[in-house]
C-alpha cells in the first residue's frame, strides 16, 4: 500500500490523498484508488515549532542551572584567592587543574569529546584565576605563533599575554617580575630540541612549572586562490614539514623564508598573490582564507613547551622531574651517573646534551625523568649521583602530562 504526499514548500502542508493497491483481476496491474472520507492535512512547520519551543525552553533552564553554578564556583574561588593571598600562594595551580581534569575524564560518558570537555574548564580554571587576581605570561612571539597558540589553550583567554622577541627575553620577563609565569618551545618531535631554551636554564634560576604538548597542524592561509599564489611566505621548519605537499599543490611558488609564521601570515595579507603557512589564529588575526588544512607531510607532529616561573607546584600524583649535570671527563663518567636511575627503576624520558660555553669540547647533560624530587627515591638517586658528577641542578618537578592538549 502506498499514499501520495502531496508538500506545499510555501504552507509546508502534506495532503494523504489516496493510495496504490493491486487490481485483483490483473496482479500485475496497479489501479489507483480513491478513498473516500480519507483526507489528512498536518501543518507540519507548526509542528515542528512546537518541538523545537519545548527543546529550546529545557535548554534555557539548563543554562540558568549552567550559570548559577559558575557563579557560585566563581564565588568560591574568589574565598580560596583571599586565602592564597595572605599564604603568598601562587593563583595559578597546575597540579590542581590536572587533577580536575582527571577527573572528568574518568567521569565523562562520552556524551562529550574529552578535547571539547576540557576546553570548557579551561575557560573556567582562567576565569576562576581572573576573580582571583588574573595573570601576565609572557611568551616567544610575535602573537598567532604556535607558542602563543599552545599559551591559550594551557591558560585560557583571561590572562594579559605579553609577546616577546626572544626566549632570552620571556625568561628576563619571569625574572624580573614583568609576568608571573613564560611559555617557551622545548622540543618538536619532528624536528628536535630547542637548544636556546636548554642554554637558558644554565644561567637562570626559574623552575619548570608545567610542560604542554600540543599538535603541531599547518595551514595555507591567503587571501587569494590556490591557482593564483606566485609567491609564498614561510618559516624554514614549516616549509620543511610541509615540502612534499608545496611541491606537488604550489610547485612554481617562490618560498620567501620569514622569521616566523606569524611573520608569513603578515606577509600573505599584504603582497598580492602570495600565501602564507600559519596556524588558523594567524588567518582570523590578518583576515585570510585558510585554503587548505593540515598540510605537513607527517601525521603526530607534536612541539613540548614548558611553562616557567619563579616557585615549583606542589606533589602531583604522577611527576616528571628536570635537571642538568655535568660530569668530569673521563671513562665512564656518564654511566656512572646514570647508573643510579637505573639502580632505583626511574624510567628516564629524554636526555639532552649542550656545551658548557666554559671550555671546549666539555659538556651538561639535561635529564627528564619519571617521579618528584621529594620524592624518597629520586633523593637517593640525587645522592648517588652526586657521588660521580661535578655539579647538579634540579629544573623543576610538574605534572606530567598524560594526554596531549
Amino acid at each position: 500500500m502506498f499514499f501520495w504526499l502531496k508538500l506545499s514548500p510555501q504552507s509546508a502542508f502534506i495532503s494523504i490523498s489516496g493510495f496504490l493497491n493491486k487490481d485483483p483481476s490483473d496482479p500485475g496491474k496497479e489501479r489507483k484508488v480513491q478513498k473516500k472520507g480519507f483526507n489528512l492535512s498536518l501543518n507540519i512547520s507548526n509542528v515542528v515549532f512546537m518541538v523545537l519551543e519545548k527543546q529550546r525552553k529545557e535548554i534555557d533552564e539548563v543554562d540558568e542551572k549552567i550559570l548559577e553554578l559558575l557563579g557560585k564556583r566563581i564565588g568560591l574561588a574568589k574565598e580560596i584567592g583571599q586565602e592564597k593571598k595572605q599564604e603568598n600562594i601562587s593563583i595559578y595551580d597546575p597540579v590542581r587543574e590536572q587533577e580536575v581534569l582527571e577527573k572528568l575524564h574518568k567521569k565523562n560518558k562520552g556524551t562529550m569529546e574529552m578535547k571539547d570537555l576540557e576546553g570548557i574548564f579551561k575557560e573556567i580554571f582562567s576565569a576562576s584565576r581572573k576573580a582571583q587576581g588574573n595573570l601576565k605570561i609572557a611568551f616567544l612571539g610575535p602573537e598567532t605563533t604556535f607558542t602563543h597558540a599552545a599559551a591559550l589553550v594551557h591558560f585560557g583567554s583571561a590572562p594579559e599575554y605579553l609577546s616577546k622577541d626572544s626566549i632570552k627575553e620571556v625568561f628576563r620577563a619571569v625574572e624580573k617580575s614583568e609576568a608571573e609565569f613564560g611559555v617557551v618551545p622545548i622540543e618538536n618531535s619532528l624536528e628536535g630540541s630547542v637548544t636556546r631554551t636548554y642554554d637558558m636554564f644554565l644561567d637562570s634560576n626559574l623552575k619548570i612549572v608545567a610542560e604542554i604538548a600540543q599538535e603541531i597542524n599547518h595551514n595555507l592561509i591567503s587571501k587569494h586562490r590556490l591557482k593564483d599564489v606566485k609567491k609564498l611566505y614561510t618559516h624554514p621548519m614549516a616549509f620543511s614539514q610541509c615540502k612534499n605537499w608545496i611541491a606537488k599543490n604550489l610547485p612554481k611558488a617562490e618560498i620567501i623564508e620569514v622569521s616566523s609564521t606569524a611573520k608569513g601570515a603578515e606577509s600573505a595579507g599584504v603582497y598580492i598573490n602570495s600565501a602564507g603557512i600559519g596556524t588558523k589564529l594567524a588567518a582570523k588575526k590578518y583576515g585570510l582564507q585558510v585554503l587548505a588544512e593540515n598540510i605537513q607531510d607527517q601525521a603526530g607532529n607534536y612541539t613540548r613547551f614548558l611553562v616557567i616561573g619563579k616557585t615549583s607546584p606542589k606533589k602531583a600524583e604522577k611527576s616528571k622531574t628536570s635537571i642538568v649535570f655535568s660530569v668530569k671527563h673521563e671513562s665512564g663518567a656518564l654511566f656512572n651517573a646514570l647508573e643510579a636511575l637505573k639502580n632505583d627503576k626511574i624510567n628516564m624520558t629524554k636526555i639532552e646534551s649542550r656545551p658548557t660555553r666554559n671550555k671546549n669540547w666539555e659538556y651538561v647533560f639535561f635529564v627528564d625523568f619519571e617521579g618528584h624530587e621529594e620524592d624518597e627515591n629520586v633523593q637517593k638517586v640525587f645522592r648517588d649521583m652526586g657521588k660521580n658528577v661535578s655539579f647538579l641542578k634540579v629544573l623543576g618537578s610538574y605534572p606530567q602530562k598524560a594526554r596531549y592538549e
